[in-house]
């Protein structure tokens, strides 16, 4: 039987279509995301608007002075918690589990259930926005908004179950945007990102990444999902110990370059971003005992 040319033309368009509905869908999901603006890009193309070349790339900062107007001040407090603070005074703290360093408590908090050490069922009653990388009620979170001078959404993920099932969206991988930053925390990831995941993440400028290798996604794993990512800065936790941290880091030096800094804090800018990718290894502000 020969189907009618414009059937066959109709088909074609609709499959074409549906190939693509994953990227309007990320779009449309985190509308003014600059990260899905910049991952929409032309590869190569200069991102502050001028014809020609890139744009000037000036060392990291790394002081915990007073922030000016573009600056965000990145704090490892610790395990998976880190402290986020804006020019505008806005504070995030996340995988929150009832630490956030030193300072007033943050104005919001994001949360992950692998297990306890990455929430918490008993938040302050003063935060204003508990953001879970869960849905109690069940299916995935959803989460879009603006705080401050921040915008704040999430792409869930899957996780292992102690018992070796799979918890479907049990995970969140938490974006902030902010003063031309797309900085990515991807919690507790169990397995590589897909091409929809990457899709709805955009481009990272900053990523926090867990580096265990056993809890969470195997190192191999990880290092392959860091080079996909392809951010300017990326920020260990979530190590367990000295030789866990080593062998992470061997691992990037092949295509990262690496730096170990004296302080917790991490003082950034657009700007500032190294143009050569590099692993930024912070101490942490607490010691404490986990898993």
């Amino acid at each position: 039987m020969r189907f009618p040319a414009l059937l066959l033309r109709t088909l074609a368009f609709c499959g074409a279509l549906a190939s693509w509905s994953f990227l309007a869908v990320a779009a449309n999901a985190a509308e003014g995301s600059r990260c899905l603006a910049m991952a929409q890009a032309p590869m190569n193309a200069p991102v502050d608007g001028s014809a020609h070349g890139p744009p000037h790339v000036r060392p990291v900062r790394f002081t915990p002075a007073a922030l000016g107007a573009e600056e965000v001040l990145i704090t490892y407090v610790t395990h998976a918690t880190f402290r986020i603070a804006t020019a505008a005074g806005t504070t995030i703290a996340t995988d929150y589990a009832g630490v956030a360093g030193r300072g007033r408590l943050p104005d919001v908090v994001t949360m992950n259930h692998a297990h306890e050490t990455h929430y918490t069922d008993f938040p302050e009653k003063e935060i204003a926005h508990v953001l879970r990388g869960w849905n109690p009620a069940g299916g995935p979170a959803r989460h879009n908004l603006n705080v401050g001078d921040v915008l704040i959404r999430n792409v869930p993920t899957d996780i292992r179950t102690w018992d070796g099932g799979r918890e479907e969206h049990g995970n969140s991988i938490f974006i902030f945007e902010v003063a031309g930053l797309c900085i990515g925390h991807l919690g507790h990831l169990h397995h590589e990102l897909s091409p929809e995941d990457l899709a709805t993440i955009g481009q990272l400028d900053v990523v926090m990444a867990p580096v265990d290798g056993t809890f969470t996604l195997d190192q191999p794993s990880m290092v392959k999902t860091l080079k996909v990512l392809k951010a300017r800065i990326v920020i260990p936790m979530h190590a367990f110990g000295a030789s866990s941290l080593a062998s992470f880091v061997q691992k990037m030096s092949a295509d990262f370059a690496i730096s170990y800094q004296d302080k917790s804090e991490l003082n950034v800018t657009a700007a500032g971003l190294p143009e050569t990718p590099t692993v930024m290894v912070l101490p942490e502000t607490l010691h404490l005992s986990f898993e």
